[in-house]
């Protein structure tokens, strides 16, 4: 088209994001205290679905710290919340 006015290839605060890559950084962000970041990637998906991609991202964290120290997913997650022992 003459002039450059047609249509353009989205930027990028038009990608879209996926529930896990939105949790990842979000607890990511988290994690390093970066606030602002945490609320730019609380608004990639909805807020049920960040949820549900951070409970599972926790899911998956807690499985492989069990796995490595040897011991249940129950005792990792109590002791990463510095509860004490069931």
């Amino acid at each position: 088209m003459p002039g450059g006015d047609g249509p353009r290839a989205p930027g990028p605060k038009a990608r879209r994001h996926n529930i896990f890559e939105a949790a990842a950084a979000h607890v990511a962000a988290c994690a390093e205290d970066d606030d602002e970041r945490s609320a730019e990637t609380a608004e990639w998906v909805s807020p049920e679905a960040l949820a549900f991609g951070i409970n599972e991202l926790a899911c998956r964290a807690v499985i492989a710290l069990a796995r490595e120290r040897r011991e249940s997913p129950q005792t990792v997650a109590r002791d990463l919340l510095n509860l004490p022992a069931a």
